[in-house]
């Protein structure tokens, strides 16, 4: 069969922003190459599932997507072709095939720059346009494969692929390889085109942001340079671990305006032993040293972690420990995950697992503890100025971030007035857990001498 016009694609992305930006690039290889793309998979000759397999629980849901996507009339009549692309396969290469007769064809994350070659090769006949030179694949991506995110005037720039920390309940080094850099200038060349798109904020991402370098440069200079090249775009680090905050960095971050005030740095537990246990370094005390040391240099800093709760061998005792750190330590927002034994690690293959009970039971008060901590310091903001950040309309109502609330992890901002991909200021007038209510002072083309940032 000869198809005499583009293929059409759609997208399902599931997991974490890594994930988001990688469906971006893939998308922007397929425009290359001459295919449209469709919201809905009922209209699709081809539909792309980009799967998460990081715990058992994104693995359950991405296979639930899939056999839920395997039931589209579309996919049984053979109308539209079923893809399953990035970690599942990453991980599960040798299981599937025979397991999920569905799908046509499994893209690991290694495999995904291949992406339009392998969707043409679905079809008889269908050749796909010259696409330009790129070098996007697991080690390099380039700024020539990037969509931005559709109508959000902030996106995603990851700027390393993989890990090489082993953490020994993780499966990241598995599924995606070792910690691999993006060279400066496939970043710069990537940032200017997403700014020209539209973007105000960039989030940089990677499995450890602080172990970014090309030659001499560090984050450090990358955040420096990014800085004083969008001096109006808001710059944003994500998932950095606790040897990467360097007094470098944090003057960096003191010296711009533009780099938000914000610090996301998985910390996992407070317990030296549970976390020598984990693979590990640092202590409940280095770590309250840690956040002393980023509040005197950066009074008005917001302060996210990541903590795991019910690691195998975990005591009571220690348990209560990490409670007690969560008190000290006052950070602002906590992601709390119950510990998940996963197939393949370290800590999976250990016989002194605590009861999934248990394991819940410990994560709930952690969440309980990092709310009631979380709601009061948000609540601190009610009669500040701050800038905002319109993002979007929600129930006819704009809504935005301030620099203290990365997207899709944190609250949001309520305003009386706004654009999306306008900066505002913004009185605090009221919040309700993570979120807070604001009303306009004015926006960014009208900023007084000295005004909010």
């Amino acid at each position: 069969m000869i198809h005499s016009k583009p293929l059409r694609v759609a997208f399902v992305t599931l997991g974490c922003a890594k994930n988001e930006v990688d469906s971006d690039k893939m998308r922007a290889a397929l425009a290359a190459s001459g295919f449209d793309f469709v919201d809905k998979p009922g209209l699709a000759d081809c539909l792309v599932i980009n799967t998460c397999a990081f715990i058992t629980e994104a693995t359950e849901e991405s296979i639930a997507a899939i056999l839920e996507a395997a039931e589209l009339p579309e996919v049984i009549n053979g109308q539209c072709k079923l893809v399953v692309a990035g970690c599942l396969p990453s991980r599960y290469a040798d299981n599937l095939d025979g397991n999920l007769p569905e799908v046509v064809a499994f893209v690991p994350v290694g495999d995904e720059a291949g992406i339009a070659k392998i969707i043409a090769g679905l079809f008889d006949g269908y050749t796909i346009e010259a696409a330009p030179t790129t070098t996007m694949h697991k080690t390099q991506q380039s700024s020539r494969l990037r969509l931005p995110a559709a109508q959000n005037p902030w996106a995603y720039l990851k700027i390393a692929e993989g890990c090489s920390r082993h953490c020994s309940f993780c499966t990241i080094p598995k599924i995606r390889g070792p910690y691999t850099s993006y060279p400066i200038d496939v970043l710069l060349a990537e940032s200017d085109e997403l700014i020209a798109n539209g973007a105000r904020e960039l989030v940089l991402i990677a499995q450890d942001t602080g172990l970014w370098h090309d030659g001499e440069l560090g984050l450090p200079e990358l955040l420096s340079l990014l800085a004083e090249r969008y001096p109006d775009v808001w710059l944003r680090m994500m998932y950095l671990e606790p040897s990467g905050v360097t007094d470098k960095l944090l003057n960096v971050m003191a010296e711009h305006a533009n780099i938000c005030k914000y610090l996301d740095i998985p910390l996992q537990h407070a317990n030296q032993k549970v976390l020598q246990n984990m693979n590990r370094s640092g202590s409940g005390d280095e770590f309250l040293l840690l956040t002393k040391k980023i509040r005197d240099k950066m009074p008005d800093v917001t302060l996210r972690t990541t903590l795991i709760a019910g690691f195998p061998g975990e005591t009571r005792a220690e348990a209560l420990e990490l409670e007690r750190f969560v008190t000290a330590a006052q950070f602002d927002y906590i992601g709390v995950f119950a510990y998940s034994q996963e197939e393949g690690t370290l800590a999976g293959e250990r016989t002194d697992q605590v009861p999934r009970r248990t394991r819940l039971a410990r994560a709930q008060r952690l969440r309980d503890l990092a709310d009631a901590i979380g709601h009061q310091r948000v609540a601190a903001r009610i009669g500040q100025t701050l800038s905002v950040l319109v993002t979007e309309y929600e129930d006819g109502r704009p809504i935005g971030r301030t620099q203290g609330q990365a997207p899709e992890v944190d609250g949001i901002v309520r305003l009386s007035q706004g654009s999306p991909g306008e900066l505002v200021a913004a009185r605090i007038s009221d919040s309700l857990c993570y979120d807070l209510d604001g009303e306009l002072i004015y926006t960014s083309e009208d900023r007084p001498e000295g005004g909010a940032r």
